[in-house]
């Protein structure tokens, strides 16, 4: 029973885990001890272990654990790679040493052995294709083509110049500090992949992910199957029922059929169990990434509103320039461009949103107190800003889930107009 229990001690504390450090930041779990766990793996065991370090070493240790973060987080380095790859031929060991035995069996044939193996083959062949393949650099001798493919639509996306590089980055383009390059149609640096993820490898990563759950939910199935033959094979609902007395229910069945599992097939649990939870981990990124592929990338956005917000700071400067120009004795007026006021106006639209937004929150401050609001309508709530009113025009970059995805699948840069466009 001490096997069982340890199991299933360690089964709660895994589960514990990762609940926490997937979600232990929603507003649901706020002051609570999940959140303290998130906030414990993500950002204190790694100040304990600095502060650790310099009381140990003094500031040569702290440097040193700087330098390995350095190394390892922001420069290109295979570390994460040689990790997948022990992962997955780990797992796939213990697999074929524990559970092939079994194969076939009561639900199973023989086919499985082979296909086991190319299943893993293939999600070695997308994980090698995702990181070695160019991703979509923007160089001096190609960034003329990508500028036909992606050109600027003077609202999201003005012209620019790399200030690393030193040439014109098309639209949607960012140059990535840990490569050191500028990428086409740039999603974000993966550190698994040791390579960014950009025009021509998306759909390569898109599969990688989409495959490894589907891996990842077939050896579940498998390892279930095996089980559940072997409690066929084995007779051991009969031998229950008959011969210890057990009521033929499922109430009086469970408890026992789960111990003798547990206690013969640990293993295979424990290789199920695991199996399971990351294929839950991977259809929920890979679900993101999606979502987020149907749509305008989530930098696109985010280095947008980066610049909207630089431009309305230069806006100011501007403004106070210009009147204190006009107030010292200057015979100009200031002058003020329409696509600054678009500007200004969608700023002042979405504060007086937020305005609207605070007010309502410190209301119980002056008047009457109201019960506090449930975290979970607090979750669900929709943001004030998502009723804002938009200036700018539409997107041309935005072609609607199918043809984004289909962008994705087919790469601008690959396409037979891309290409007539080089030699013009």
């Amino acid at each position: 029973m001490e096997v069982q229990w340890v199991l299933v001690c360690h089964g709660c504390l895994t589960l514990l885990i990762v609940v926490s450090f997937l979600c232990g930041n929603w507003p649901i779990f706020q002051n609570t001890p999940i959140q303290r766990i998130h906030h414990f793996i993500t950002v204190g065991a790694y100040d304990y272990f600095l502060r650790f370090a310099m009381f140990a070493f003094g500031n040569r240790g702290r440097d040193a654990v700087l330098s390995v973060e350095y190394h390892c987080c922001d420069r290109p380095n295979p570390v994460l790679q040689v990790i997948y790859l022990a992962i997955i031929g780990v797992t796939y060991y213990f697999v074929v040493k524990s559970s092939f035995i079994y194969v076939p069996g009561y639900y199973l044939s023989e086919v499985h052995r082979y296909t086991s193996f190319l299943a893993v083959g293939v999600g070695v062949l997308l994980f090698l294709l995702t990181s070695f393949s160019d991703p979509g650099t923007v160089k001096a001798e190609n960034f003329s083509q990508y500028m036909v493919a992606y050109p600027y639509d003077n609202i999201l996306y003005k012209e620019k110049e790399c200030p690393t590089c030193k040439i014109p980055k098309p639209a949607r383009s960012k140059h990535c500090s840990i490569c050191d390059r500028c990428v086409a149609r740039f999603d974000h640096h993966c550190g698994w992949m040791n390579n960014c993820i950009g025009e021509k490898n998306t759909r390569y990563f898109l599969a990688f992910l989409l495959w490894h759950f589907l891996l990842c939910l077939y050896g579940a199935a498998v390892l279930g199957l095996i089980l559940a033959g072997r409690l066929k094979e084995l007779k051991v609902i009969y031998i229950l029922t008959v011969y210890y007395e057990i009521d033929y229910s499922f109430s009086s069945l469970a408890p026992h059929v789960i111990q003798w599992l547990v206690g013969s097939y640990n293993t295979q649990i424990l290789l199920m169990v695991f199996l399971a939870v990351v294929s839950l981990l991977l259809a929920g990124f890979f679900g993101y990434h999606a979502h987020l592929s149907g749509k305008v990338s989530f930098i696109d956005k985010w280095d947008k509103a980066l610049e909207k917000f630089m431009e309305h700071e230069a806006l100011l400067q501007h403004c106070i320039s210009e009147v204190h120009r006009y107030v010292t004795g200057s015979s100009q007026l200031p002058t003020f461009k329409w696509q600054d006021y678009k500007n200004w106006k969608r700023k002042l639209n979405e504060a007086r949103a937020s305005a609207a937004a605070l007010k309502a929150r410190i209301s119980g401050m002056t008047g009457e107190r109201k019960p506090p609001r449930s975290k979970w309508k607090a979750f669900f709530q929709r943001s004030p800003l998502e009723d804002v009113e938009v200036v700018v025009e539409d997107n041309i970059y935005d072609r609607g889930l199918f043809g984004n995805l289909y962008e994705i699948a087919f790469p601008l840069s690959s396409r037979s107009s891309f290409l007539g466009g080089k030699s013009d």
